[in-house]
């Protein structure tokens, strides 16, 4: 099953989404959903049926929750998104790397690319920034027009 997600997602360019996003990728607010939403819902829904991580994905979400940031070690700013699926993920924006998601609010629409991984809850989103040694592909969180890399 994971195979055809990883093909599906392979077609729609999910996989490997490191780089800048495009400025109109479906952030409109409205919750409405778009190609890239629904195709990587599938993807994530997928993923986490199979409990399956490393998986370098783009999405689209609704923040439900703000958490205090995760101070030990190096510094991330955590919020969960629901998926237009009914999926939640916990997203971890490493803040000594990049710069914190300014302004966000329960409610918020962020789109994202980075690394998935499994958990029972419905899995975490790391790697939403840059990589400084070059190493891993870069990731990116966009929100309000603006993009934290």
């Amino acid at each position: 099953m994971l195979l055809v997600a990883l093909v599906l997602a392979g077609s729609v360019g999910l996989v490997q989404c490191g780089g800048m996003p495009p400025s109109d990728k479906g952030e409109t607010g409205s919750g409405a959903a778009t190609p890239l939403g629904d195709a990587a819902d599938a993807i994530l829904a997928q993923a986490l049926e199979d409990r399956v991580g490393g998986l370098q994905v783009e999405g689209r979400g609704t923040v439900t929750r703000i958490l205090k940031d995760d101070t030990e070690g190096g510094r991330h700013q955590r919020f969960i998104v629901r998926l237009d699926s009914g999926q939640t993920l916990l997203v971890v924006h490493n803040i000594d790397v990049a710069p914190r998601v300014a302004d966000l609010h329960v409610g918020d629409t962020v789109t994202f690319c980075g690394e998935y991984e499994w958990s029972a809850e419905g899995g975490t989103i790391h790697w939403t920034h840059h990589d400084p040694d070059g190493e891993h592909a870069d990731g990116w969180i966009r929100h309000d027009g603006r993009t934290y890399q």
